[in-house]
Parts: structure tokens; sequence; C-alpha cells
């Protein structure tokens, strides 16, 4: 048992990567996602490289099953049950409307009204009970839920963040009931201040665990039978994993699994090529994914809204996603506008090229027709040949004769509009947040992400650009790098005048001994095991917070709370660090208490992946004719895997590989480094010519 099998599931591929921890080596592979049964797409992929599961010590698998369950509004019936008076505060939200202006807004819950049941109880903010909570309406209501047709429920109490008793009675009576193991508990999912996210949190994850529970579950099922007896995970959004067990039981946490694993990848790419600040641009076949990593860290956000009024909170990667993939559509509005997406032709029937009925031009149509991908060698494995011809009528149809563009000027035009949203997305992630790109290196990968570096380069003023050797399974291959992750939250809601230190210390420890547990139920070997604590906090007054990390000690497993002069001066120099200054008030605020407990998995050598002797001669495969700008070029075709590292490419060149095309614009020259990236940046020579 030597292998280890990243398995990423996207909107149109599913990509594979296999690494031999043995020998250093790592195959990938690229099939059509399958619909709606992701699984069986899964497990082709992996078929291509391993018949043999018994060799396989481990799966990490990044997951869309939740994020398409929620954007698609096709998760379970469930139901709630909450405190007398609060059934409407998923509907109510913020008091926000999907749009600013007008007087209507069609935002409709995912739990109608009449499975949204109220039962007497109360707690109040302070975690004194007012109101026992009363079982036997408790029960009545559970009753009425499973003669709904419910298949999931979620109990939402008011204030169970502060004490969670009538909550977990409630729900130990419910589960005495329940006909299967779909309960979701507020405080046990989410313990933290704030009614309207706690409550969105909770339901949400009661309306994915049928899905995803299931979905894993058949997944388990189907590789214990081809004879893998090892560890199968799941990503998080949070860019860790976590076991099958903890992923049935907190779907919610998968909301943006695979995307997440991408930047995981791409921050230890970079690294290891001597970059610590990258801004990432996952291209597949329906979006565009945008995240920054500054000094090797990449941003995590406390909570994401996956669609209006769907508020997750829990940390996840800080990823901007447009629909501006491959298979995004290219349309004409009335006012003869060109539009990119956010519509996609998807896996099936994909672009025109494809030949599988789909009339309407992609991205991908536009690229082929300007030749730069190569119709005779789709990636995929799936089709034999790419029709240019059926992808330029649609081009001419539906972009051309609206537009009065010839066939290659509208396929420019295309691709022009589809660069500037993409360039839009990545000055979102820098620029509008304080961040210079020029000091930063962009990392394009995904299917589609390295036909178009050259135009973000340009677009953005980026300086280079760092190609994986795998672009097109950089996500599947950030399965196998991320490490293992437990995050945990708890209010604490208190003056740091006040605040109990003993209490906050049993908090911490118990955070900190629940994750070493999960990490210890866990057959991975670690290098190493880390807890970071960190603490909301706020003046007196003020509603948002800052994220102070608490300088904590951890002797043989037993934690050591700072002080309260130690908290305090931590969080003025968090909030100077963040605002500048610091506020005449003394008065301060601890809100709540962040724990991560990460096991670091061991991470491979990236150099074993580069090629080993070789000339770049003898990866020329041949020549032909290419559109940049407004002009056909003579472009040399390179089979990118045989370049030796230290190969300098002068565009315009076109680098082909199964997973994916990577293109050198004129101007450009690419570098093989010694891991087998290709650093793209602009050909000195060439402009000193010029």
């Amino acid at each position: 048992m030597s292998r280890m099998i990243g398995v990423d599931v996207g909107g149109t591929f599913t990509d594979v990567f296999v690494l031999d921890e043995v020998t250093g080596t790592a195959e990938v592979a690229k099939v059509p996602t399958t619909r709606p049964d992701q699984s069986a797409g899964f497990l082709d992929g992996i078929s291509k490289h391993t018949d043999d599961l018994s060799t396989v010590n481990v799966v990490v698998h990044g997951t869309t099953a939740g994020t398409n369950a929620l954007l698609e509004r096709k998760g379970a019936r469930i139901g709630i049950i909450t405190t007398h008076g609060l059934r409407d505060v998923l509907e109510m939200r913020r008091r926000d409307r999907p749009r600013t202006w007008g007087l209507r807004g069609d935002f409709v819950p995912v739990v109608p009204r009449d499975r949204r049941l109220e039962v007497p109880e109360r707690t109040l903010a302070d975690g004194t009970i007012r109101t026992p909570v009363d079982l036997d309406a408790v029960r009545a209501a559970t009753r009425t839920l499973i003669d709904a047709g419910c298949e999931a429920v979620a109990v939402l109490f008011a204030n169970a963040y502060a004490n969670s008793e009538n909550e977990a009675r409630a729900v130990e009576a419910v589960r005495e009931i329940w006909p299967n193991s779909h309960v979701s508990c507020s405080s046990e999912i989410l313990p933290e201040i704030r009614e309207f996210e706690r409550f969105s949190t909770t339901a949400l994850n009661a309306y994915l665990q049928p899905e995803v529970s299931g979905y894993i579950h058949r997944l388990g099922h189907a590789l214990s039978e081809g004879g893998f007896g090892g560890e199968f995970m799941i990503v998080q959004s949070n860019g860790g994993v976590m076991g099958t067990d903890t992923a049935c039981r907190l779907p919610v946490r998968t909301a943006l699994s695979g995307p997440a694993a991408g930047v995981i990848a791409a921050g230890h790419i970079a690294r290891m090529a001597g970059f610590e600040n990258v801004i990432t641009g996952d291209m597949g076949g329906t979006s565009f994914d945008v995240a920054l990593i500054a000094e090797g860290q990449s941003q995590l956000a406390p909570q994401t809204a996956i669609d209006f009024g769907m508020v997750v909170r829990t940390p996840m990667i800080e990823i901007t996603t447009i629909g501006a993939g491959g298979g995004s559509i290219a349309w004409v509005d009335k006012g003869g506008l060109l539009n990119i997406g956010p519509e996609s032709a998807g896996s099936t029937p994909g672009p025109v090229a494809y030949g599988q009925g789909n009339t309407r031009p992609t991205v991908t149509d536009a690229n082929i027709v300007l030749r730069r991908i190569d119709p005779d060698n789709p990636i995929g494995g799936k089709l034999a040949r790419l029709d240019v011809d059926a992808a330029a009528r649609a081009i001419d149809a539906h972009v051309g004769a609206k537009l009065g563009l010839s066939t290659t000027q509208a396929a420019e035009a295309i691709l022009t509009v589809a660069n500037s949203r993409m360039a839009g997305a990545i000055r979102l992630v820098s620029i509008e947040r304080g961040y210079d790109p020029k000091r930063f290196a962009f990392m394009p990968f995904g299917g589609g992400g390295a036909l178009h570096t050259g135009a973000m380069l340009k677009e953005v003023g980026i300086g280079r650009a760092v190609v994986p050797r795998y672009p097109g399974v950089t996500s599947a291959m950030g399965c196998v790098i991320a490490d293992m992750r437990q995050d945990f939250v708890q209010t604490i809601n208190s003056l740091t005048a006040t605040l109990d230190t003993a209490m906050l210390c049993d908090v911490m420890q118990r955070h900190a001994d629940d994750g070493r547990a999960l990490l210890d139920a866990a057959n991975s070997r670690f290098d190493a095991r880390d807890v970071i604590f960190e603490l909301d906090m706020a003046y007196v007054g003020q509603t948002h917070t800052v994220s102070v990390p608490l300088p904590v000690s951890v002797r043989d497993g037993t934690v050591v709370a700072p002080d309260i002069a130690e908290v305090e001066a931590a969080f003025d120099e968090a909030y100077k660090a963040t605002y500048g200054r610091l506020l005449d008030t003394g008065t301060r605020r601890v809100m709540n208490l962040r724990t991560a407990v990460i096991g670091r998995r061991p991470k491979f050598d990236l150099t074993t992946l580069a090629p080993k002797g070789g000339h770049v001669d003898d990866a020329v495969t041949g020549k032909r004719q290419v559109h940049f700008g407004d002009a056909w070029h003579e472009t040399t075709i390179y089979q990118r895997l045989a370049l030796p590292v230290g190969a300098e490419i002068r565009g315009p060149a076109i680098l082909v590989q199964p997973d994916t095309t990577v293109l050198i614009d004129p101007g450009l020259v690419g570098r093989v480094d010694a891991c087998g990236n290709t650093i793209i940046t602009p050909d000195a020579a060439q402009a000193s010519e010029v």
C-alpha cells in the first residue's frame, strides 16, 4: 500500500492524481463528470491507473456534491424545530434583499414555513434558562415532520450558544424518534452568537446531510468492493481534510471542497518554486475561481454566502468565483453587447466542438477555432477529435452575424470578453483589498487556465506566471497535499476586565482534546500536530471584530492560557496592524474563541515530478498557424512533459499534455524550473530587439 489518490470532481471533468510514495512518481487522469450521480466518474477516473485498489493506502476526495445541491436547490426535504416566535428567522435573514431596488424579492428559504415548527422553551443571552423545553411538544413536532416526509431535521433554539441544555434535551428526544441519523443541532454545529448565521448554517447542514452522506457512503462501498482497505477522506472548505464520518455529520463544511483543494496545492507548488505571494486562477468547464495567497498563507473567511440568503458560517478559503469557464456560453444581448456565461454547457453536452448536441458557442470553441487547442488530441480521453467546423459555424451564427465580425474576429472577441471578466476577478482579490498584483505571481490551473496566462499578465500587470507541472489536475493534487484540520468555535462574550480565564482555558482544553481525538482516530501519519487559538475581539460598541492570535503554550497536552494583560496586548497589536491606530477607549470585549487543530501530513517532494534529462528539440512535435490578436502566427508545438529542466521556450508556442494546453503568447518566454513548473515572463530578448 504505497499509493495515494486525490480525486476532484468538477462541473465538466473529474480529475485524478495518483502518487506513488515509494518511487515519487505520479500519474494523472481526466474523465468527464457523470451526472446526476458523480460517483460513476469518480470510479472511472481511478480505474484509469489503478486496477488493484488494495495497493492504495489513502483516497482523498474534493467534492462539489454539497455545492451543487445548494446552488441548484436539490437538497433534502427537511424540517425545523425552533423556539416559539423564531420560525421566520431563516426567511427574514438580515432584512436584506436580492436586489437593491424594487418592492419585491424572490427569496425562498430551503425550508417552507409549514415545516418550521415552534416549541415552548427559552434561554436568555446570559445562559439563564427562563423556560425549560417542553419535551412533549418537541416529540409532537418531530412526529409531524416525519409524517410530512422530512428526511432530516434541524433543532434551532434561541441563545443555545450560551447554554445548550434546552437544545441538548430536545435533540436527545428527537433522536429517539427520528428514523435516521440526520438530526442537526445548532449548539453542536455552531455554538456562536448571531442568530441568523447559526440558524442558517445548521439548517443548510441538515439540507445537505442525506445527499452528501448518501454520496459518500456509495463511494466508500464501491471502493471497498474494489479491494480498498485504506483511509477515505474528504476535503473541507477550509483547505484541510476530514474523515468520512465527520463529513457525513457536518456536510456543510464541504461547501467549497474542490476549489479549496486547488488553492492548497497552489500554495505548496508556489513555495517550492520560490514564490510566497501568488494569485491562483482555476479555470474549469463551468467557472473561473480566484484566490490570493500572501506570505505563503491562503486567506480564510469566517463565513460565506453560497447564494443569496444561504449563509454558511464556517472557516472557508476565500475564493471568488465567476461564470467564465471553458464551457461558458457566449451570447449577444438585445443591446448588441457580447456576454460570457453564467450559463455553461458543462460536460454534457459540452462545447459545440464536442459534437454532443450543443449549438451555442463557448470559450473553448473560440480557443479551438483560433487553433490554440489541438482538435486531434482533446483532453479527457473520451473524444477522438473535436469538430472545428461546427464550432466555427456556431460562432458565426450566434456572435459573428450579430456583431458584423468574421469568424476569427468573433472568436477573438469572445476571448477578449472572457479575459476581461477574469482579470476583473483578479483585481477584486488583489487591488481592491490593498494588494499590489505586481508583487504576486499568477498561477493558472484547471483544464483551461493555462490558455489565458498571457492575457492575465497583460490585463492585470502581473510580472510572471507559474504553470504547475499538472495544471489540469492541480485540485486533485491538492487533495493529496492537504493537512487534516478540525475547526472549533465557542462564544465567550465577556469584557476583558471580567474575563474568566479559567473558563476560557477549560474551553481551549476541550477543543484541543476533541481535535486531537479526531486526529488519533485517523489512520494518517502526521509530521507534526499544531493547535492554533484565536479570539474574535472588538472595542465595546463595535459590531465587527478582529482576529487576535492568542499566545498559548501547550505542555504535555495541557493548555496554559494567557492572562488578561496578555490578551489585551495581543488585541492592541492585531487592531493596530489592521486599522493603523488604537482607540482612546480601553474597554475591550472578547466575543468568540476559535481553535484549529491541524495534523500536518507529509508533503512529497515536487522535484520528483520534474523531467529527467532530454533535449528541447526532442519535445517538438510540429508547427501550426495560431491566431493571436489580429494575425496568424506560425507556432511551435511541444510535448510539455518531455521538456527538460532549464529549457527556454519563446512564444508563440504551445505546450501540450494530457490534462491541459499551455499557451505562451508572442513576447513571452517559458522556462522549466527544477520542479517541472513552467515560469512564464516577458521575453527580455525580444523587448531589447524592439
